[in-house]
């Protein structure tokens, strides 16, 4: 915080200064006895009726009456990442979405509307990557109009926490009731370190299918519906590794890589509850990530929940770090 002249903190931020970083400082209880002092790090999202509202990195909204700020100033964009490949945000959103493509779409603007016949969320929700090309009452009706047609409800894939990301779309969808759920994080990684991993891939098996029995450790879906099975060998280049179990069931783990330029991206790594802490999860990454570099890829990216910690752990053990997060915004229910 900015200390001027006597001690005093200074505000220097104003309501021009809305889409920018900000770092402010709040009392938690104006007029209070001993009230503490609150440090606020986000985008200035809004500052409408005296109240200041913030999203942090990870997208949560702080709103701040202007009666309990005590200070406040401009700050650069977040450090970029200092080890791992450079990434921007809008390449890494079309590389994720080239990864996980769904059987329709429509374009409405520099938006682009997905379904897969309700198969995950990635492929059955709205990639807002800059202008609807319309005013955003409209886009907002006509998106939830495109999904009422196809029996789903109209999400809408937010990003925050990067330069370049959703945070003013965010507020905006807030403040037309648009309720933020399922809170995940999208991670990159130099891929040369993943494929030299001591990983036993002796066991891994690589496809370009994913066949019944890989399909039957997959267990992201009610029916494998055509939808389910187009959305998963969509991609540029597309691979499935199986790891057989001993029993001859379904396999002890599975995974799924996309190659697509310097690019691989990783999903659908499971394994086996009774398998677990074999070290099976790396041999499939591994054995994934040597194929791709085959194909002359260099950086790494996955997709894992905020709340999935022993997932972080390995993928940082990996030298994967997280570049921004991504949540989900939905249409207030009509009714």
């Amino acid at each position: 915080m900015e200390i001027i002249g006597g001690g005093l903190l200074e505000i220097r931020i104003n309501r021009s200064d809305v889409g920018k970083r900000v770092s402010v400082r709040s009392l938690t209880e104006a007029g209070t006895p001993g009230a503490k002092f609150t440090d606020t790090v986000g985008v200035l999202t809004s500052w409408n009726k005296d109240v200041l509202l913030i999203t942090r990195r990870d997208g949560s909204p702080v709103r701040i009456a202007e009666s309990v700020l005590v200070a406040g100033k401009v700050v650069p964009p977040a450090p970029a990442r200092r080890r791992g490949p450079a990434a921007s945000f809008p390449e890494l959103a079309r590389v994720t979405a080239r990864g996980w493509q769904p059987v329709e779409s429509e374009a409405l603007g520099e938006w682009e509307l997905r379904f897969a016949d309700g198969f995950t969320r990635r492929a059955n929700s709205v990639l807002a990557l800059g202008d609807p090309g319309i005013p955003l009452d409209q886009a907002l009706s006509f998106v939830r109009g495109w999904y009422a047609e196809r029996g789903l409800p109209a999400d809408i894939q937010t990003s925050t926490g990067a330069e370049g990301t959703h945070e003013l779309l965010c507020a905006q969808l807030e403040e037309h009731g648009w309720a933020q759920h399922t809170p995940a994080q999208v991670w990159i990684g130099a891929l040369a370190p993943v494929g030299d991993t001591d990983g036993d891939i002796t066991r891994v098996r690589l496809s370009r299918t994913c066949d019944e029995p890989w399909m039957s450790r997959y267990k992201r879906f009610g029916e494998a519906s055509p939808a389910v099975l187009k959305v998963l060998h969509n991609g540029p280049s597309v691979w499935f590794a199986t790891v057989p179990a001993d029993d001859g069931g379904a396999p002890a783990a599975i995974g799924r890589c996309v190659v697509d330029g310097r690019w691989a991206g990783f999903m659908a790594v499971e394994v086996a509850p009774e398998c677990r802490r074999r070290g099976l999860a790396t041999a499939v990454m591994t054995a994934l990530a040597r194929q791709a570099l085959d194909e002359g890829a260099s950086a790494a990216w996955l997709q894992v929940e905020s709340d999935n910690e022993a997932a972080q752990r390995m993928y940082e053990r990996m030298g994967f770090a997280a570049h921004h997060h991504y949540h989900y915004h939905r249409a207030p229910d009509p009714s």
